[in-house]
């Protein structure tokens, strides 16, 4: 959701910036994003059904600016394979300021809801600040 909610903004801001998005596992590479998350994006108007999963790589740390985290554990994970390189540690940040991102996947349909709301308004603020010229 996260990636298509900041496309979304981001092509609403009229700015050009690249996204993507990775897992720290690749438990899921190749995989469509869950059909409830699917579902409650169609909900919103937008679509990510083609969105496949891949796994995050120190490569990604040369090809961003900035690296979106939902949740602690992956800050932590992200921040690992940052190690002993400052300017990659700088990129890391969570998604929601001093939040973490619930994972709404062994919930019901009402935790997706929930991930949207706070997804959306993240990618709101994040694009706001990337269009006043603020990268993190």
């Amino acid at each position: 959701m996260a990636e298509g909610l900041l496309r979304h903004h981001i092509q609403r801001s009229g700015l050009r910036i690249k996204v993507d998005s990775a897992g720290t596992s690749g438990h899921h590479t190749g995989e469509h994003p869950d059909r409830r998350s699917i579902s409650e994006m169609k909900r919103h108007g937008l679509d990510i059904s083609n969105q496949r999963s891949r796994q995050f790589t120190k490569k990604d740390f040369d090809r961003f600016d900035v690296i979106l985290v939902m949740d602690r554990a992956n800050f932590d994970d992200v921040k690992a394979m940052a190690a002993g390189r400052q300017d990659w540690q700088n990129k890391v940040h969570l998604m929601v300021k001093d939040q973490e991102v619930p994972d709404p996947y062994y919930g019901g349909n009402d935790g997706f809801a929930h991930v949207h709301r706070m997804v959306d308004e993240a990618a709101e603020t994040w694009v706001a600040r990337w269009k006043t010229g603020v990268s993190y």
